[in-house]
C-alpha cells in the first residue's frame, strides 16, 4: 500500500473546499496572490506549501487554516486506520 503524503491530503482538501465554493483556480490564485500554476501543483499534492502560502490560500477561501488542518488530520487518521485519536502529550512533558 502506498503511503499517504500530508501534502497530497492538504491539496485534496483545498481543492474540495474551492470546488465546494464554486471558485476557480484563477479566482483563488488571484486572491491569495500565488501563481495559478503553483496553486494547481499544491492542489495536486506535487508541491509542499509553506505555512504562509497555506494561510494565504485559506484566506482566499475564507476558511481558517485550523479547519483545513483538522480535515487533513481526520483523513490521515482514517487512512492510518486509527479508531480512537491518540492523546497528544503537552509540549512541556514532551520536551522533558
Amino acid at each position: 500500500m502506498k503511503p499517504v503524503l500530508v501534502r497530497e491530503l492538504i491539496g485534496e482538501t483545498l481543492r474540495e473546499e474551492r470546488t465546494l465554493q464554486g471558485k476557480t483556480l484563477r479566482e483563488v490564485s488571484k486572491a491569495a496572490r500565488v501563481s495559478l500554476g503553483y496553486l494547481s501543483e499544491v492542489e495536486r499534492g506535487q508541491k509542499e506549501a509553506s505555512s504562509e502560502l497555506l494561510a494565504a490560500i485559506c484566506g482566499a477561501l475564507d476558511v481558517p487554516l485550523s479547519v483545513i488542518l483538522s480535515v487533513v488530520s481526520e483523513k490521515l487518521r482514517i487512512h492510518e486506520k486509527i479508531v480512537m485519536p491518540l492523546p497528544v502529550r503537552p509540549l512541556a512533558r514532551a520536551a522533558a
